[in-house]
């Protein structure tokens, strides 16, 4: 039997936890979808809404599922996109929210950092996106070494772990209160709709009209 959005079989849709959870939520919604269960006390991970089984895992590994063809759609940020450009998958779609920045962050007292580069020949940057902080200094020529740790990375500047870090940054009010403030933007980051390169051949309407529905909900 088909179902609403063109197929007989449910897309498989890889959604992302944390802060793009709810607004992905209220997107489904706004497309007509019954998410009781999803918001309900039940501690599963997978929910099957009918025309989409909804899969629901940490940010990082939304690519992952996406490039094996675990999931046929995802929702993550473009900060974790960025940071695994060496995965395959279509991105198709801007979903506007979970808004936010990629940037080099320092103590707000204390040495500058050109005085350590001066000093020390390098900076060490602690941070969880490895590859895009390489990139942005290699693009000024820069020399850093990088930290890269799992938890809360404001934490290495006060310890003497780094000099700076490379975060995603939101109201910029957790650098403020930890002694942090914001040297240089280096990207900016919103919620991102992909898919999987097969799965964008093969179920082509499908994921066409999912888009649609996204879209036409998004205005």
């Amino acid at each position: 039997m088909s179902n609403a959005i063109g197929g007989t079989e449910p897309l498989r849709l890889a959604v992302a936890k944390g802060s793009l959870f709810e607004p992905t939520l209220e997107l489904l919604e706004e497309m007509g979808l019954d998410l009781t269960a999803v918001r309900g006390d039940s501690r599963s991970l997978i929910f099957d809404l009918g025309e989409i089984q909804l899969i629901t895992m940490r940010p990082s590994d939304v690519p992952t599922y996406i490039e094996a063809g675990a999931a046929d759609v995802g929702v993550t940020g473009k900060d974790v996109l960025v940071e695994q450009d060496d995965r395959r998958f279509y991105e198709l779609l801007d979903l506007g929210f979970g808004r936010c920045r990629m940037a080099l962050a320092a103590p707000t007292q204390g040495a500058s950092l050109e005085d350590v580069v001066l000093r020390l020949g390098a900076m060490r940057i602690a941070t969880k996106y490895p590859r895009t902080a390489i990139r942005h200094f290699e693009k000024s020529g820069r020399e850093v070494e990088i930290v890269e740790v799992k938890g809360s990375v404001e934490i290495a500047p006060l310890t003497g772990l780094a000099d700076a870090i490379v975060d995603l940054v939101d109201t910029g009010r957790t650098l403020a209160e930890n002694g942090l403030e914001i040297k240089e933007e280096i990207s900016e980051s919103t919620a991102r709709l992909v898919a999987n390169q097969v799965s964008r051949v093969l179920r082509a309407q499908q994921i066409d009209d999912l888009c649609e529905k996204l879209a036409a909900s998004i205005r």
